[in-house]
């Protein structure tokens, strides 16, 4: 059969607008999924017709050599796999002529056969047989996912294994390095963490599976790695005046604490001058999240520090949701115009809704979005002067 390619390079000026099987074999091509789905589930096979654009009784008439070499491209098609329907065409110059007019797909095996695809359904079938025989739960997903299916065929097998090991032998509590199957480490779930998902909810009984929780870990009744605070006191806690604990057993504030002051620049947070009552925590960026577990920090005096720029103020806004009297600290206009020298550009500001801002951290939230101070401007946390921060916090205690 001819490649559209070979075909149109005979022809590159004249009827390069008439259907070729080539291009049907592409418009078959294009149903490739919904076909392969419909033959998985086993449903009967619907009549297929493409129509066909074909020359006019004027060009069959001009060109009547092109037309005949065009008219036979369809007749070797009509040898199968295809099916040609004709119409007659004619005009009272040239007479009737019989050209082809729709092609016909009539079965499965016509369309495999057209896209050279038996090979992949061969293995369709060989999935879905040992499927049956060993989750037969997932069968629908492979019927409803088939070229997914296909793609995954060379780790079939090590889903499959992955699936039927957490739903027979998982103690709650476990973490995912725990699953023992041959061949399957955390990198391997970890890659494919989303057809997984997918496979456990047909597999597992509804009780195993928790809809709320907001990753796979969590969904399936995996310990979660945990997440860990680092923090300086001014007095020592068991002789350490430094520690990074697990969130989850920081479950009160050190002795004595009555302020805590969140700082995102690691030299800062080490320089950082701490008042005698105080607590100085380590942010690091969107990791502040961690702390949404700390309810005690509700009970204290809680100030952000972050970068002066959109990220910074987003980082505040997040903050918020959980401690809605957390306070901000140089993080204002003053403090952005008095460093002027020290501005640098944010890579990628943030341009989305903050609605927990004070009117004045909107107001500098908005002129930084808008470029009023120019283009992207940051003030980060390192540049602002030690004395600056020194009188933020005299301040903070008058």
């Amino acid at each position: 059969m001819s490649s559209v390619p070979r075909s149109r390079s005979r022809w590159p000026d004249v009827g390069k607008d008439w259907t070729r099987p080539a291009d049907v074999r592409e418009t078959v091509r294009k149903k490739w999924p919904v076909l392969l789905a419909s033959f998985a589930a086993g449903q009967e096979w619907v009549p297929l017709d493409v129509p066909l654009r074909g020359p006019g009784p004027a060009e069959i008439g001009a060109r009547l050599g092109d037309v005949q070499a065009w008219a036979m491209e369809w007749a070797r098609a009509a040898r199968g796999p295809l099916r040609v329907q004709y119409k007659q065409l004619g005009g009272r110059l040239i007479g009737t002529n019989t050209i082809p007019a729709r092609a016909w797909v009539d079965g499965y095996d016509q369309a495999w056969d057209l896209l050279g695809s038996r090979a992949e359904v061969r293995l369709l079938g060989e999935l879905i047989d040992r499927t049956k025989a060993e989750c037969p739960r997932l069968v629908p997903w492979l019927e409803r996912r088939p070229v997914k299916a296909l793609q995954l065929a060379g780790e079939w097998a090590s889903l499959l294994a992955t699936v039927r090991w957490i739903d027979e032998r998982q103690v709650a509590g476990m973490y995912l390095r725990q699953v023992d199957v041959p061949g399957v480490d955390t990198k391997f779930i970890g890659a494919h963490k989303g057809v997984l998902a997918q496979l456990l909810d047909l597999q597992l009984d509804p009780a195993q599976v928790d809809p709320v929780a907001p990753d796979f870990e969590g969904r399936y009744g995996f310990r979660r790695k945990p997440g860990y605070v680092r923090f300086r006191v001014a007095a020592a806690v068991g002789g350490y005046t430094e520690l990074t604990v697990r969130a989850d057993e920081l479950t009160v504030p050190p002795p004595g604490v009555t302020h805590a002051y969140v700082v995102e620049n690691e030299t800062t947070y080490l320089a950082f001058p701490l008042p005698a009552d105080a607590i100085v925590i380590f942010g690091g960026g969107y990791a502040v999240r961690v702390l949404e577990s700390l309810g005690w920090l509700a009970s204290l005096d809680l100030v952000y520090w972050g970068d002066l720029d959109t990220h910074g103020l987003a980082i505040l806004n997040g903050l918020r949701n959980c401690f809605p009297h957390v306070r901000s600290m140089l993080m204002d206009h003053a403090t952005l115009l008095a460093h002027q020298s020290q501005w640098v550009t944010e890579p990628s500001p943030t341009t989305g809704g903050l609605d927990l801002l004070t009117p004045a951290e909107q107001d500098l939230y908005q002129a930084l979005r808008m470029n009023v101070f120019g283009l992207a401007v940051r003030l980060e946390q390192e540049r602002i002067s030690f004395g600056a921060v020194e009188a933020a916090l005299a301040g903070a205690g008058d």
